[in-house]
């Protein structure tokens, strides 16, 4: 221990600072700087081995249809039961449709809590008009409404869970 604590021989500090986890924090950094190398070492019977990702590699993100398991916790129900859908789509006014969720996620009518609603019941919105931003993942994604319609109903709440395939708003296409 007096080696370590006075700089001893390199041997000695070698095996002292094996797996001190600042060591292991700077051979990390070392290695993330490099990007996309594994390092591997081995002393005395205990083995350390870190693999880095390449710096430039593509990550995918790609929409598998659901439904899928979602489960928010006890308090906040995701869906309504299949009847109280059922009977909502059936009494669905003459020409309305669904706009429905492309993806699992947290729905939100704004950007912000301050800032104003992107779409309000009444509005005549253009195809390109972002309805709503469904959060996944901590990724933000930007809803628009692909149609030309008028805004009949709003039916999520905002800040609340959404699956694939739920409908967000009744709309007239126009």
């Amino acid at each position: 221990m007096a080696d370590k604590e006075q700089g001893g021989d390199v041997e000695g500090r070698r095996r002292s600072t094996f797996l001190d986890p600042k060591e292991i924090k700077r051979l990390i950094g070392i290695l993330s700087q490099a990007g996309g190398l594994e390092l591997e070492l081995e002393d005395q019977g205990t083995r350390l081995k870190i693999k880095m990702p390449e710096p430039h590699s593509r990550t995918e993100f790609v929409q598998v249809p659901g439904p899928y398991p979602f489960s928010p916790g006890p308090a906040a129900p995701v869906q309504p039961p299949a009847d109280a859908a059922a009977a909502d789509s059936e009494a669905l006014p003459p020409g309305a449709v669904h706009i429905e969720s492309p993806m699992v996620g947290t729905f939100y009518r704004s950007l912000s809590p301050d800032a104003a609603p992107f779409v309000k019941v009444g509005d005549t919105i253009g195809a390109e008009t972002t309805i709503c931003i469904l959060e996944a993942m901590k990724v933000m994604n930007e809803i628009k409404a692909e149609q030309d319609c008028e805004v009949l109903k709003i039916l999520v709440e905002n800040g609340e869970p959404v699956e694939f395939g739920q409908p967000l708003l009744l709309v007239r296409p126009s």
